[in-house]
């Protein structure tokens, strides 16, 4: 039997997260929707964020609009009169067109109304990340300054060659300035270079890379692959054994019974064989070693965090932070820059998600894949880089050509204003029910998935 401890706090913290990073996206995307149709002199019927089946937490009528919000919290959306959508009002499209009508507008007044929400997430894209730019600066960590290489905590890349102590160099032949940017292009690699011990050394990633790392992600939560990192106690909490038993603040652990070391990767590795058990933990402090007993807890822990926040790392000199801070002027472009290089990069895991021989479609995953990638303290900078990059996915989901999807309406109409025939009604309801079928399907898979293993 396994027993999996569930911090809640941190749980409760990433869902919170979560879902006011969705709920931002959900508005400020069907209010692209709204505003065109409005721009237009459509009659918007309903604006909902999440969706309302037989009943919603809140809704207010003004003017023509029913503004509200629903209980079921899978999106969101506005009911734009005279268009056949999610409501499936067959009845309304059985009267004869009216001018206020979505149907009753010219095809390319419908395409941009339809573009709307994707335009919305993109916009929003950039500002996102034009204020990120002003108000934290854009921040690098140059693998050739990591004084002590990386940390590699995942078995995976362990098992095709990386170690403890490299130094990145490049990605297929490419070099990689920033280990932010070398993880992401990680994914989609066949070859990365790198150095040890003085010497360039090239590692082959197996075709199906993506498909084992994922097979890892339920193991004990361990770094990935971070800059590696001396055992010096940045924070003990005042109940935890090692405080009891002497441990303060820059105290430095250099030895586990007769065992020596220098590095936190190293301390955690040989704590993991002696859970439970009671260990003699040696310490440097001002110069002076010290040794006393330590109780070790049934998780392999003694209680104390070491410097992990990229600012604590470069003050002690183990990395170089290198922060580029914007004026606004600068920073609107560089935030389209940063979305549209967010958008490539998605769109190249995608595809090694769509590859079979990948093993990616083992990694999709719903809303607790989502959550996870949250901070388990609330961090706003954290938090707008993820809602900005959330916003470029959001954009790049609906305009894929799907109907039911912003994309096939796209789709449909771009039909309508090459061909100059419009498709007839029956069709775009079945095309409708098609697409929730299969929307419906893929949630279903996504979600099985992050709780079930489907695809695993």
């Amino acid at each position: 039997m396994t027993i999996l401890a569930i911090n809640w706090g941190e749980v409760g913290v990433k869902a919170g997260q979560l879902l006011l990073s969705l709920s931002i996206l959900v508005i400020l995307h069907e209010f692209g929707h709204y505003i065109t149709a409005r721009w237009f002199r459509c009659r918007v019927e309903k604006f909902f964020l999440f969706f309302d089946p037989w009943f919603s937490i809140f809704k207010r009528k003004v003017g023509d609009t029913v503004y509200g919000i629903g209980w079921l919290p899978l999106g969101g959306y506005v009911k734009i009169a005279g268009m056949i959508d999610e409501s499936m009002d067959k009845e309304a499209m059985k009267q004869p067109a009216q001018p206020w009508e979505f149907r009753s507008k010219p095809a390319w007044q419908r395409l941009i109304v339809m573009l709307g929400g994707v335009i919305m997430n993109i916009l929003t894209a950039f500002v996102i990340y034009a204020v990120i730019l002003v108000v934290w600066g854009d921040k690098k960590v140059p693998s050739s300054t990591m004084k002590y290489g990386v940390h590699v905590g995942d078995s995976t890349l362990w098992k095709i060659g990386f170690r403890n102590g490299d130094r990145i160099i490049g990605v297929d032949g490419s070099e990689v300035y920033d280990l932010t940017r070398f993880k992401k292009k990680l994914i989609t690699a066949s070859k990365v270079q790198i150095e040890r011990d003085g010497k360039a050394m090239e590692l082959v990633l197996p075709a199906d890379f993506v498909g084992q790392l994922i097979e890892n992600k339920n193991q004990p939560r361990k770094a990935f692959i971070e800059p590696r990192v001396p055992a010096l106690v940045y924070q003990v909490s005042d109940t935890s054994p090692a405080y009891r038993a002497g441990l303060r603040k820059n105290d430095r652990v250099v030895g586990l019974d007769s065992g020596r070391f220098e590095f936190f990767d190293e301390l955690a590795d040989r704590l993991q064989s002696q859970k439970g058990k009671s260990v003699l933990l040696t310490v440097n402090r001002n110069g002076v070693d010290t040794s006393f007993p330590v109780q070790v807890n049934s998780e392999g822990q003694i209680g104390f965090y070491t410097y992990r926040k990229l600012e604590q790392m470069d003050s002690l000199g183990w990395i170089k932070l290198e922060v580029e801070k914007y004026g606004w002027l600068g920073a609107l472009p560089a935030g389209i820059r940063m979305t549209f290089t967010e958008l490539r990069d998605y769109i190249d895991q995608m595809r090694t998600i769509l590859t079979p021989g990948t093993g990616g479609y083992k990694g999709v995953g719903g809303f607790k894949s989502m959550g996870s990638i949250f901070a388990p303290v609330w961090d706003w900078e954290s938090f707008w880089k993820l809602t900005a990059m959330l916003s470029v996915i959001l954009a790049f989901m609906n305009i894929l050509p799907i109907p039911a999807l912003d994309g096939g309406h796209v789709l449909f109409t771009l039909y309508e204003i090459v061909t100059r025939r419009k498709p007839s009604e029956k069709f775009l309801e079945y095309a409708q029910m098609a697409g929730m079928i299969i929307l419906l399907g893929l949630m279903l898979y996504a979600n099985g998935n992050d709780w079930l293993g489907w695809g695993r």
